[in-house]
């Protein structure tokens, strides 16, 4: 299912958020903060939140309306930044 953000998601079921970022990345992010993925294409990005939904009972696609925030930074490390552990 597809649709524009237009009310609060639903906290019991599975919702996926695809757009763009300010600068123009393609991005994929779960509601909760559970999913997040940068995608060089429109199609390679719809490709991965519908396989990250395929199963889920009730998931919805939505079509984010805004830029989406990334909750991970793209930037490059800066000298001496310690990077993050690793996340999976």
């Amino acid at each position: 299912m597809l649709s524009a953000i237009s009310a609060e998601p639903d906290p019991s079921s599975l919702t996926i958020f695809l757009g763009r970022d300010a600068a123009g990345h393609w991005l994929v992010q779960g509601c909760n903060g559970q999913l997040e993925g940068r995608f060089i294409s429109r199609e390679a990005a719809w490709a991965f939140a519908r396989a990250e939904a395929c199963g889920v009972a009730g998931a919805r696609l939505v079509s984010a309306l805004h830029p989406l925030i990334p909750s991970v930074s793209f930037e490059p490390l800066r000298a001496g930044e310690p990077s993050m552990p690793r996340a999976a």
